[in-house]
């Protein structure tokens, strides 16, 4: 199958790399702060991705940090909590230009989600950009015509099912690239809390060629080196290659094990304070 003619767009760099097939190294961000996500920005990773499915996200938390990394070069991706039209409207309106929407099983649930992400009559998002960051606060007179071009989306595939249904997702008109959960996706296949498990990481790297040769950009997460090789090797486009959080315990887990402290439980608590 012939690949699409890849288009860019001025106003989302990343939507822009991803369908030059430039690959994007990613870091991903679960403290929902806004100093550590800034702390995190400086580093000048292609794309940070804001965390609202697993890390205590919200509305506002999601809003500081988009506005932490805003005079950096990192491209802010937002994770919403799951795949709801209002959600994924709030996102938008607060300025968040490129979207991951978890546990996506089929191209129905791929083509919803690209018709919340559009203004009619495109889409359903609902109109609201007078009063919204994305807009710059009505200075960018132009932005309803332009939005719809500008958002990217990303839909994740994590389960047996979205497996089954791969080419389906990826041919989805308005889905710009399709993210494989390690963590899920080996729980789906049986093997809960054992992404490295071969079976899955057959599956990762099956998806990732199928994805890539459908056209469309392949991602996901991994914190090992030479695993992130391997999967651009294949031809992952945007790979996140760490959790801030986890490279933060591992440095303080590794400080107090050099000076032989710390047992890594909670203090017994005598009563209230």
């Amino acid at each position: 199958m012939t690949a699409p003619t890849p288009t860019t767009t001025t106003n989302n760099p990343f939507k822009a790399a991803l369908a030059q097939r430039r690959a994007q190294i990613g870091l991903w961000l679960s403290m929902a702060q806004p100093y550590s996500t800034e702390m995190c920005a400086t580093v000048g990773f292609d794309w940070l991705l804001i965390d609202g499915e697993h890390a205590p996200n919200d509305v506002r938390s999601t809003l500081a940090q988009l506005q932490a990394v805003a005079g950096y070069r990192s491209h802010p991706v937002v994770r919403v909590v799951e795949g709801q039209t209002a959600l994924i409207k709030q996102m938008l309106d607060i300025g968040a230009t490129t979207l991951l929407v978890p546990m996506v099983d089929t191209p129905e649930q791929a083509r919803a989600m690209v018709q919340a992400t559009r203004y009619p009559p495109q889409g359903v998002r609902g109109v609201g950009a007078a009063i919204a960051r994305a807009s710059r606060f009505s200075a960018r007179a132009d932005y309803v015509h332009q939005a719809n071009d500008e958002v990217c989306l990303l839909v994740q595939a994590e389960t047996r099912t979205a497996l089954q249904n791969l080419e389906a997702i990826c041919a989805v008109d308005g889905v710009d690239g399709v993210f494989i959960g390690p963590a899920d996706l080996a729980a789906s296949l049986g093997h809960l809390g054992h992404p490295g498990h071969p079976e899955v990481q057959a599956a990762i790297e099956d998806a990732i060629r199928r994805i890539a040769a459908s056209g469309k950009a392949a991602g996901t997460l991994t914190s090992d080196v030479a695993q992130a090789r391997r999967y651009l090797e294949l031809g992952a486009t945007f790979v996140a290659v760490g959790i801030e959080l986890s490279l933060m315990m591992q440095a303080v887990r590794q400080r107090a094990k050099e000076f032989g402290v710390g047992t890594g439980a909670p203090a017994a608590v005598a009563g209230p304070y």
